[in-house]
């Protein structure tokens, strides 16, 4: 009898024995289930620090780290699109940029410009609340993460008619935020303040480059501007606030620097940060045009054309302070009509270029008077220091997006 009892005590002890061991190895197992890791949640915007990249080697994704990995021709990230909710992405585009949902092609830029997207008329509607994968894919070059941003509207009433599988999304050059034409508008009242202290504290100064009779006559006697130095402090002056007025007006029309392929990794500043744009923009125009002078100087020497240099840069820096006096009146009538008249945006974009043409013809001619254009020299002189930098002046500021 006893015998019997240590034989069932020792069974209950080994189904104890066994069912602990059994438990403890499907507790941790229940436990570790709970802490299963989740797929990234989708926002509803767009987020600038949730980039991601494809990991060729794990055939993954994986977080993109601005300054640890190197530029990628193609970005991704997770959106999420509500119903019956505009998803509009603004962002920089460099001509071939393409733009991806799911793997489906849905935007791809025929030139360098700014553009407004709604996603949510790219996908059906069944689709809606779901998070889809939006990739951004440059072929040569890298695209402007910086410049993507999103915006959520509110939700739109449902329209009777069935919306197709896929609707051509709408592409249309942005125009400058509220708070944006309110910096430009005070940036260009204080422009216009500086003109007026510049007029009441030197008229006679500042009626010498107001001779319009003298810049398109036809006398070949010595012109008092062109006699007089041309780095006063009224001109250097002048030239800032020429400066100063270009850059407001390129801002206004977001031809963006930043977005070349060239100057991207050189000047990465926000389009929000106006004040900044438009400080940097000041900057580049009045370098351009004081090391003008050094550029004329140099090739005069290879030339040999020395007798040239003085009238050369005065009748360029005349030119371009006559023809900088309209440059607030473009920006005033572009800022109060670019959402009423789109072809507003043309006329300033023209007034650009009639600038920069106007002041290399009018530098033209006046060598011509000097020295005839059929001098090889003057030709090949005038080609390197005036055609040339018109050329890489025009794809900058004017050509650098659709019109």
């Amino acid at each position: 009898m006893t015998a019997g009892r240590l034989s069932f005590l020792r069974s209950c002890l080994g189904l104890i024995l066994i069912a602990w061991v059994v438990s403890g190895a499907l507790v941790p197992r229940a436990i570790a289930a709970e802490y299963r890791p989740l797929p990234p949640a989708a926002t509803p915007g767009l987020a600038p620090d949730n980039w991601l990249l494809h990991d060729v080697a794990g055939n993954r994704l994986i977080l993109y780290l601005p300054g640890y990995h190197a530029p990628a021709h193609a970005y991704y990230q997770w959106v999420r699109l509500l119903p019956q909710q505009p998803f509009r992405l603004s962002f920089a585009a460099a001509r071939g940029l393409s733009l991806f949902l799911d793997n489906q092609l849905v935007f791809t830029a025929k030139a360098n410009g700014r553009y407004t997207l709604d996603l949510a008329r790219t996908t059906p509607a069944a689709a809606a609340g779901r998070q889809h994968l939006l990739a951004v894919w440059q072929p040569e070059g890298y695209p402007a993460l910086n410049s993507f941003s999103a915006e959520l509207q509110a939700p739109v009433r449902a329209i009777s008619q069935a919306a197709p599988v896929a609707t051509p999304a709408l592409v249309m050059l942005r125009v400058p935020p509220v708070r944006g034409e309110s910096a430009l508008l005070l940036l260009l009242l204080l422009v216009g303040l500086l003109y007026g202290v510049v007029r009441a504290t030197n008229p006679i100064g500042l009626a010498r480059i107001l001779q319009v009779n003298e810049l398109f006559g036809n006398s070949t006697e010595p012109q008092a501007f062109l006699t007089r130095p041309a780095f006063t402090w009224l001109n250097l002056g002048l030239v800032v606030l020429f400066s100063l007025s270009l850059s407001l007006l390129l801002t206004a029309l977001h031809t963006d620097l930043s977005s070349l392929p060239l100057l991207q990794r050189v000047l990465k500043v926000p389009e929000s940060a106006i004040v900044a744009r438009v400080s940097l923009y000041t900057g580049l125009v009045l370098a351009f045009v004081l090391s003008k002078y050094l550029l004329v100087e140099l090739l005069s020497y290879i030339f040999d054309l020395r007798a040239l240099v003085n009238v050369h840069y005065r009748e360029f820096l005349r030119t371009t302070l006559l023809l900088g006096l309209l440059l607030p009146l473009v920006l005033l009538l572009y800022l109060g009509l670019n959402t009423r008249w789109p072809y507003i945006v043309e006329l300033a974009n023209g007034c650009v270029l009639l600038l920069l043409t106007a002041t290399v013809l009018r530098v033209a001619r006046t060598l011509h008077q000097r020295t005839s254009l059929l001098n090889l020299h003057l030709f090949a002189y005038l080609c390197a220091t005036e055609v040339l930098p018109l050329a890489v002046l025009l794809k900058l500021i004017v050509f650098t997006y659709a019109t």
